[in-house]
């Protein structure tokens, strides 16, 4: 449970003259609470008020889990045939008479806010506590660090595991398949994302997914994972050479690596996160692949593997200490080839430092 947060959270709130925010995003309530759950359908709140102690409601089958989760206030939960948002409304009213509450407005769908509304109709929920989240999220702890740099060692034993699984005819799904059983043979839980993994020309598609194609020799092999570990998430890409690849596709490799590189040396507290980003884009563009890096730089991280900020052009947010993104170019020729090179890490004094150490030379296999 993070005290410090919620306590911030409460202050912005009574500043900004509102009664208390309904959260609904169960990352940021895993956040927040240190009870992490996806509740798929059925509907999840932190209810945090200005005048009363916070509290978790959510379905009945989840209330002794949060209890037991190290959340120290009330939980509330209601019936698959209960309307959650009268419930939820009365429980709000019995501990607060407040009537102006924020909202995650990047979460809240049009639906479940009309049924909140039609729930708590002298209510208004005009205000928007998503970046305030966000910039709560932004900065991470020592012991955050810590767990991610467990998180980061558990994504290099997931590539050894895959790097392993390569063989000649295997498809990207059975040598997924082999790398996750490996990986949790030795007690890691979950991967933080589906893991990505491409054989050739598929790669050319940055946003693909794992497929039924099948490896040859001659051919790179890009691939993109990430684990949960003690809460927090690891993502990291390699892209290896199964067998001898071809000149060009060592020489995007190379540049790709130029990039990744150069942008992770470059990185220093006060410079903007659009001019990182410009540093990787300018080796490739200089090296005549820029209309072939076709993404941001990179992106935050933490209890979710794609958080605040981007890295990206425009963005002149500045890199400060103790901040966690992804530094990740690439590039993407159709019908030839894709390379993305990734490291996540963490700002110090003294620059970026990567939670993944898998070497990021061109490895054949």
């Amino acid at each position: 449970m993070n005290t410090e947060k919620i306590a911030a959270l409460t202050t912005w709130l009574e500043k900004s003259s509102l009664s208390g925010a309904i959260l609904t995003n169960f990352h940021d309530i895993a956040y927040l609470s240190g009870f992490e759950s996806d509740p798929i359908e059925r509907v999840l709140a932190l209810v945090i008020v200005t005048d009363n102690v916070p509290f978790i409601f959510g379905p009945a089958l989840e209330v002794n889990s949060i209890k037991e989760s190290g959340w120290h206030y009330p939980a509330f939960g209601y019936e698959d045939q209960e309307n959650p948002w009268e419930i939820l409304t009365q429980h709000i009213k019995a501990r607060t008479n407040g009537k102006h509450f924020a909202i995650e407005g990047d979460n809240l769908t049009v639906t479940r806010l009309r049924e909140l509304k039609k729930a708590f109709p002298e209510a208004t929920f005009d205000a928007d506590v998503t970046d305030q989240i966000n910039h709560l999220r932004l900065i991470k702890t020592p012991a955050e660090i810590k767990h991610m740099l467990a998180a980061g060692r558990d994504a290099d034993r997931a590539f050894n595991f895959g790097f392993e699984a390569l063989a000649e005819n295997i498809s990207e799904l059975e040598a997924v398949a082999e790398l996750e059983y490996q990986l949790k043979k030795t007690g890691v839980p979950a991967m933080s994302f589906d893991t990505l993994l491409q054989f050739g020309d598929h790669a050319a598609d940055p946003h693909g997914s794992t497929s039924t194609r099948r490896l040859k020799s001659g051919e790179l092999a890009l691939f993109d994972l990430g684990t949960i570990t003690e809460g927090y998430a690891s993502d990291a890409t390699r892209t290896v050479a199964f067998g001898e690849v071809s000149d060009n596709a060592k020489e995007i490799h190379a540049v790709t690596l130029e990039a990744q590189r150069t942008a992770q040396a470059k990185a220093k507290i006060g410079m903007t996160a659009s001019d990182l980003d410009a540093v990787a884009r300018d080796v490739i563009t200089k090296a005549g692949y820029g209309e072939y890096f076709s993404h941001r730089l990179g992106h935050g991280l933490g209890t979710s593997v794609h958080e605040f900020p981007s890295i990206m052009a425009g963005n002149n947010l500045e890199l400060q200490e103790d901040m966690v993104f992804s530094i990740e170019p690439g590039i993407y020729i159709p019908g030839v080839a894709g390379v993305r090179i990734e490291d996540s890490g963490y700002m110090s004094k003294n620059g970026f430092v990567p939670f993944t150490e898998t070497p990021k030379d061109l490895l054949q296999f």
